[in-house]
């Protein structure tokens, strides 16, 4: 079996893959998860508006502007984790 850290998707029991499903929704629903969506869809819409191309670009809370996906996830090379 291939292990490439490049997968799609985690390859979990049916039992897991559910509980994991329940866990992310939860998460997904918190207040500050759905005001930061909120804002994201705002961001968004106004951005394509002002024609804007935004393609492949999260909208960062932090710097207030869109960003790379890849930059926004992997917090600007300094990883997730806090020290």
């Amino acid at each position: 079996m291939n292990r490439s850290p490049f997968r799609l998707k985690q390859q979990l029991s049916k039992e897991a893959a559910l509980k994991k499903a329940k866990r992310d929704k939860e998460t997904a629903m918190t207040p500050i998860r759905r005001k930061k969506k909120a804002e994201n869809q705002r961001k968004r819409s106004a951005a394509k508006k002002a024609g804007k191309n935004i393609d492949g670009k999260d909208y960062d809370h932090t710097k207030k502007k869109f960003v790379s996906v890849l930059k926004n996830r992997g917090n600007y090379g300094k990883g997730t984790k806090k020290l």
